[in-house]
């Protein structure tokens, strides 16, 4: 991990010799809601592919690129696309810009996603508040020699998705009249959708949505130390007994229609994140 800590160094030093901004709070912006990175004002935006060291995003509907400026009166540097296990990027691959973002400053990290719905009171459009995960993607970024510059051999996830940053997300949607769910996060490796066994067993062991992402950046975000939250968009409902086929382009569709009240969401959380 010693190689990797310079690469992170790397990355940090070609960043910040091209921007002046100094960012305290990033964004990890899933599908559909890339478009947030809009609404960041006196932006700098840097192509992954122009960082040394970054990962390349292959999926449709990421843009691939950070963005970094001012937001709700903030400094962030949010990712406009995220790498993901099942494009075969090992998990600290998928990671680095964890590390590269904690490095630049950042404190506080929000991820998104767009994931399935296996709770029954869920239906595709509801945004829901991340609890806790479960880790059933087979791996864990931390697997290997451990860095203690990034952080401790044996983090603790007790509060993985910090409760007072919870708790601002529910005041917030309140506020805004927005229907905020609350519920775990199963994440998978994919690219496969599962099966209806597999969903039905993933509900019983307590999963109430599942997506492709999300689990491997919190799990390194609290590695080195930031506080975290996680919100997801629901654009599909995965409930085994009642299973339909799908596709992607249905997901970024329901997470395109969802994107005003996600985006207001979020920007109304990063106004009220404090330090």
């Amino acid at each position: 991990m010693g190689e990797m800590y310079q690469k992170v160094e790397a990355a940090k030093e070609w960043i910040e010799a091209n921007t002046s901004h100094r960012p305290e709070l990033g964004l990890i912006l899933g599908s559909g809601l890339g478009d947030l990175a809009h609404d960041v004002e006196k932006a700098d935006v840097i192509p992954y592919s122009e960082i040394p060291h970054f990962p390349e995003s292959t999926v449709e509907g990421h843009a691939g690129q950070l963005v970094i400026g001012q937001l709700s009166g903030k400094t962030v540097v949010a990712m406009q696309g995220r790498f993901h296990f099942y494009e075969g990027y090992t998990q600290r691959e998928v990671v680095f810009p964890v590390y590269v973002m904690k490095a630049l400053g950042v404190k506080t990290l929000i991820a998104t996603n767009a994931c399935g719905g296996m709770n029954t009171s869920f239906r595709p459009g509801d945004l829901m508040l991340i609890e806790d995960h479960i880790n059933m993607t087979g791996s864990n970024p931390l697997i290997g020699p451990n860095d203690s510059r990034f952080g401790p051999r044996f983090p603790d996830m007790s509060t993985a998705y910090d409760p007072e940053l919870r708790e601002v997300a529910g005041r917030v949607a309140q506020q805004q009249g927005t229907r905020l769910q609350s519920g775990v996060y199963a994440g998978i490796s994919g690219p496969a959708y599962l099966t209806p066994s597999e969903l039905i067993m993933l509900r019983h062991l307590g999963g109430d949505a599942i997506g492709m992402s999300t689990v491997p950046e919190v799990i390194a975000a609290r590695h080195a130390g930031l506080r975290t939250l996680g919100i997801s968009c629901i654009t599909d409902m995965a409930i085994g007994e009642e299973l339909e086929p799908l596709t992607h382009e249905q997901v970024v569709e329901t997470a395109d229609r969802t994107k005003p009240v996600f985006i207001r969401l979020v920007k109304g959380i990063v106004a009220e994140v404090k330090e």
